[in-house]
């Protein structure tokens, strides 16, 4: 994962420096995050394993891990930009880098930051045109949530620079805008959308 770090002031929040490979974790608020972080030092003993860090997964349906799936259900987010990845771009990523022999860790994510808001702006646009969200501060966030969130940005050069000949992956804004698109289509197909989305995928 690449929730293992948070904006530092090596790493402002909008300064558009991410943390790289090589960088030592740096967040720990909960359970989930420090173990990775321990967990990913481990892994980097054996030279033959290859180590993605993905981070807010985004797939083109409502699956239950989605990102999207889950943001949507807050009344309430915090507006703040963080590297993403777009599965359906990734995943085929993945395998050939795997055919590739490429290992170590590397920063799985698409180029680029976005922000919740601008997540749920799409969701806004392609999937549910009622919806509406709140923002809040981290602070008020802090005291509704049992452990800490990451937010940052993950610096994609190595990525970019060793991906073999073919595979496409676009900056995170226009890779989010495609998978809502195709989501769009999905549920249309699937007879959700205009106005059939099921409970369990709204806002209790």
């Amino acid at each position: 994962t690449g929730c293992i770090f948070k904006y530092d002031e090596a790493h402002p929040l909008g300064s558009g420096i991410g943390f790289k490979e090589e960088d030592y974790p740096n967040f720990a608020e909960s359970f989930y995050s420090e173990t990775k972080g321990y967990m990913e030092q481990m892994l980097k003993c054996y030279p033959h394993c290859l180590i993605l860090r993905v981070r807010m997964p985004i797939s083109d349906d409502l699956f239950h891990r989605n990102f999207v799936t889950k943001i949507v259900k807050y009344e309430r987010v915090v507006n703040i930009p963080n590297s993403m990845t777009v599965l359906t771009e990734m995943l085929p990523a993945s395998l050939a880098m795997a055919k590739k022999g490429l290992t170590g860790v590397y920063n799985f994510t698409n180029p680029g930051v976005i922000s919740h808001n601008e997540v749920l702006d799409l969701y806004k646009k392609y999937i549910d045109p009622s919806y509406t969200y709140k923002n809040f501060t981290v602070e008020e966030q802090a005291k509704v949530i049992k452990a800490g969130r990451s937010n940052n940005e993950l610096d994609t050069t190595k990525l970019m620079a060793d991906m073999p000949d073919g595979v496409v992956i676009n900056d995170i804004k226009t890779a989010v805008e495609l998978c809502f698109q195709r989501m769009k289509v999905n549920l249309e197909e699937m007879g959700w959308l205009p106005d059939n989305l099921p409970p369990e995928f709204k806002r209790a």
